[in-house]
């Protein structure tokens, strides 16, 4: 009889690690079988009284640690699979942008080190479609063997440079170590858990048709994107850690492209159609991201990963499920 794999969790408390909480959870509570999980955490207490589902769970474990501080990791235990998928996108903007660089490369590195130390045969690194720099305005979708990368000699790449640069860790270490290394890539997302006050469009539009008075878009709303609802992506996650290509990359998100001006309607409509939509911004010709889609034929004809929840059903799931 097959164990059940013991995976090492870092960003377990985020919008990333809840979403497979949940998942797991779920699948808990309906008789199957689960992975038994250790999550890292900076304030575990402070997550469990937030979620008590969570609490006194014979599968799941937490430990008081930092991925910046390797002497906090747990020591004397043994896992089988990490998923490294601390340093998200939603703590950024608190940190210096040298301080975002360092959280992440350094981060990865420590849990990488541990990796070894502890004897995982897999690990799934979180990075970003970031790590591709500008979608070019003649590509509908981006592929894993585009080679773009962000200016390296323009600071507010900050992120996407030091998620390209955990990737290279990951395939350093896999060379020397002979660990089962994925790269998830990872898009847009939606769902009850996406905080609402950061920088996240969709989380803003749905606050805004929750709580306010209309539904504000800040740019003129011509930039392109895609969301998987979380339930997709933590049974995407879990699915790369298990069978995913060692020394390969998937592009993790939805195929389904709508503006952002398309969006806030399209949320205005499943949520508060009584609202208004106002485009307050002028065109973003040039500025930002205008393209952001990934091509997840990959994933799909690898394997059999496809997008199972539409983006009108995520809305107003993330709608009934998001805190007030």
């Amino acid at each position: 009889m097959k164990s059940s794999p013991h995976i090492f969790l870092t960003g377990g408390t985020g919008f990333f690690g809840r979403a497979l909480l949940r998942g797991w959870y779920a699948a808990y509570e309906a008789g199957a079988s689960v992975p038994v999980v250790t999550i890292l955490s900076r304030s575990p207490t402070n997550f469990v009284n937030r979620y008590p589902e969570f609490s006194n769970l014979s599968w799941l474990k937490f430990h008081v640690g930092d991925i910046c501080e390797s002497a906090t990791f747990p020591r004397g235990n043994s896992f089988s699979h990490i998923l490294h998928a601390a340093a998200d996108s939603t703590l950024g903007p608190k940190l210096s942008l040298l301080q975002r660089f360092n959280q992440i490369v350094d981060g990865t590195r420590n849990v990488l080190e541990y990796a070894v130390a502890c004897g995982a045969k897999r690990f799934l690194l979180t990075s970003s479609g970031g790590v591709y720099g500008p979608q070019p305005p003649d590509m509908e979708k981006i592929p894993e063997d585009y080679n773009g990368i962000p200016d390296p000699l323009n600071p507010a790449n900050a992120y996407s440079v030091a998620k390209r640069t955990a990737e290279h860790l990951c395939t350093l270490y896999q060379d020397a170590h002979h660990i089962e290394m994925v790269i998830a890539r990872c898009f847009s997302f939606v769902g009850p858990d996406l905080p609402l006050d950061v920088h996240f469009a969709i989380g803003n539009f749905i606050r805004d048709a929750l709580h306010g008075d209309s539904i504000q878009v800040f740019g003129d709303g011509t930039p392109l994107r895609t969301y998987l609802d979380q339930e997709d992506l933590a049974h995407w996650l879990m699915t790369l850690l298990e069978r995913g290509q060692s020394g390969e990359a998937y592009n993790v998100g939805s195929d389904e492209v709508v503006s952002i001006a398309e969006l806030a309607y399209r949320v205005r409509d499943l949520l508060a159609p009584h609202k208004s939509v106002e485009i307050r911004g002028q065109s973003s010709a040039g500025q930002g991201r205008n393209r952001y889609v990934p091509d997840i034929r990959k994933a799909r004809e690898k394997l059999g990963l496809t997008v199972r929840i539409p983006l009108a059903e995520a809305i107003q799931r993330a709608g009934v499920g998001c805190p007030i």
